[in-house]
C-alpha cells in the first residue's frame, strides 16, 4: 500500500479576503506532488491547489513573499473569470513589477538609472570553479527577478539566460541548503546537454527526470554530479 502524502503546510502567512496564503515546504511539493512546483502556486495553475489557497515556497529570505501575494492575487481573480493562464500571468507579472520597483530593486542594481546591470551584480558567492572551466555562483534570487527575469526559479546557466555571462551556473540563495544538491544537478546535467548541442525542451525534460529521480533516491546524487563534472 503506498504511503500517503503529508500535508505540506507549514505555517499560515495572511488573509486576503477568502483567500489563505501558507507557507509549505516546497521541497516535498517537488518531490511527492509536482516537480515543477516553484516559488509560489494557486489552484488555476496547479490543481493540486486547494481553490481558496496560495501556496508559497519555504525559502532561505522571505523578503519576496508580498510580491509574491500580490501577483497571485491578480492571477488568481482573473483566471476565476475564465481568463488563460498565459494572458492572467502576464497581468500578474506587470502588477509584480510594479512592487518590486517601488521596494527599491532596480534602482540599487542601475544606481538609479546611471548604469545597466550585469550579471556579476547579483553574484553572492562563489560556490565552485570546475576543471571545466565553468563557475557554479550562488546568487541573490531576489535581484535577479527584480531586475532581470520575474520568472527565474532556483537555478539558471548561460546556454537559457542571456543574462547570464559565459560560463556560468547559478544558484538561488533562496534554495535551501538541502535542496541544492538536486537544483545543481538538474542545471549542470542541463547545460552539459545543451552544449551538445540539444533544444532546451529536451535538455529541460532529461534533466528534470534526474532531478526527481535523485530527490527519490539521495544516495545517488554525488554519482549523478560527479558524471555532470563537479567531482
Amino acid at each position: 500500500m503506498p504511503t500517503p502524502l503529508k500535508p505540506p503546510y507549514l505555517k499560515e502567512l495572511e488573509k486576503r479576503g477568502e483567500i489563505t496564503a501558507w507557507l509549505v515546504d516546497g521541497a516535498y511539493v517537488r518531490g511527492h506532488i509536482n516537480e515543477e512546483f516553484t516559488n509560489f502556486g494557486q489552484h488555476y495553475q496547479y490543481s493540486f491547489i486547494p481553490l481558496k489557497e496560495f501556496w508559497i515556497d519555504r525559502e532561505a529570505h522571505t523578503d519576496e513573499q508580498r510580491f509574491f501575494i500580490d501577483h497571485l492575487l491578480v492571477e488568481h481573480r482573473l483566471m476565476a473569470k475564465g481568463m488563460p493562464l498565459a494572458q492572467a500571468l502576464e497581468i500578474g507579472n506587470r502588477a509584480e513589477r510594479r512592487e518590486r520597483r517601488r521596494a527599491g530593486d532596480l534602482a540599487r542594481l542601475t544606481h538609479h538609472g546611471r548604469k545597466l546591470p550585469e550579471g556579476k551584480d547579483v553574484h553572492v558567492r562563489l560556490w565552485k570553479k570546475m576543471e571545466n572551466g565553468v563557475s557554479v555562483w550562488i546568487v541573490n534570487g531576489r535581484l535577479v527577478r527584480s531586475v532581470f527575469d520575474l520568472d527565474y526559479t532556483e537555478g539558471g546557466h548561460d546556454y537559457v539566460y542571456e543574462f547570464v555571462p559565459e560560463n556560468e551556473v547559478w544558484i538561488d540563495d533562496d534554495v535551501m541548503e538541502n535542496e541544492r544538491g538536486y537544483v545543481l544537478v538538474h542545471e549542470l546535467h542541463e547545460r552539459n546537454r545543451m552544449a551538445r548541442g540539444w533544444p532546451y525542451e529536451k535538455a529541460h525534460a532529461e534533466s528534470s527526470r534526474l532531478e526527481y529521480r535523485c530527490r527519490h533516491h539521495p544516495d545517488e546524487l554525488h554519482d549523478a554530479l560527479t558524471a555532470e563534472g563537479w567531482a
